[in-house]
């Protein structure tokens, strides 16, 4: 597949196990209904119980869910390691943001639309109240975005040279974040507010459809399709 005539970047999947993409450019352009802040191809990852309905993200009540809220390590992605998509180099990193706890979607798309609407920023640090917990690599090709990790769960430092594969981080609920998941995108400069999104697509994943897992080259994950790496 191309974008506007772009070849996507082909690059590790960043987390392993079962998962889904809640937002993706398999759906639409920009993903996120927006190119700020590099977005444009963006990806929001996320695991949930695929004998229910709808996005289950904890085997608790939907009711429990909806009207309490529900732990975070009730939640079947939090705390997932986050592993490198390329070979390259730590650019930025920001930990320390405390993730809310329980998780509560009213609460939480509250804290969403009250950060997007009232956030006035420029440098990326100032973006940590959408951003949550955040890593930024560069490679020879992009750079990519990883936000919303665990706090304190950040395992690389500025200047650090990474592997393809290496274990980064785990996924957390912090920030913009309505439910715990990773948002992962690739981008051509460091600095977000003038960042234009890359496209991108995974170098081997395996794919489930009716009722078979099939192994698939630089794939673009679909909206809520099931795969794994």
């Amino acid at each position: 597949m191309l974008f506007n005539n772009v070849k996507p970047i082909s690059v590790r999947f960043p987390l392993s196990g079962q998962w889904c993409a809640v937002n993706t450019p398999g759906e639409k352009i920009p993903s996120h209904g927006t190119h700020l802040l590099g977005q444009t191809y963006a990806y929001d990852f996320l695991q949930i119980d695929w004998n229910k309905e709808g996005y289950r993200f904890t085997s608790r009540p939907r009711f429990q869910s909806i009207l309490f809220g529900v732990k975070l390590q009730d939640t079947f992605c939090w705390s997932q390691p986050i592993f490198s998509p390329f070979d390259g180099e730590v650019v930025e990193v920001s930990d320390g943001l405390k993730e809310r706890n329980p998780v509560h979607i009213v609460r939480d798309l509250f804290a969403v639309i009250k950060n997007g609407i009232f956030l006035k920023a420029k440098e990326n640090e100032e973006f940590k109240l959408v951003l949550g917990n955040y890593i930024i690599l560069k490679s020879n090709e992009a750079y990519a975005l990883i936000a919303h990790a665990r706090c304190h769960s950040i395992l690389v430092s500025v200047g650090a040279k990474i592997k393809e594969g290496q274990h980064l981080a785990d996924v957390g609920h912090s920030g913009n974040s309505s439910t715990p998941h990773l948002h992962f995108q690739l981008m051509d400069s460091p600095a977000l507010i003038e960042a234009k999104g890359l496209p991108c697509c995974f170098k081997k994943l395996e794919v489930y459809y009716n009722g078979i897992w099939s192994e698939v080259e630089n794939y673009i994950p679909g909206k809520r399709e099931r795969f794994k790496d």
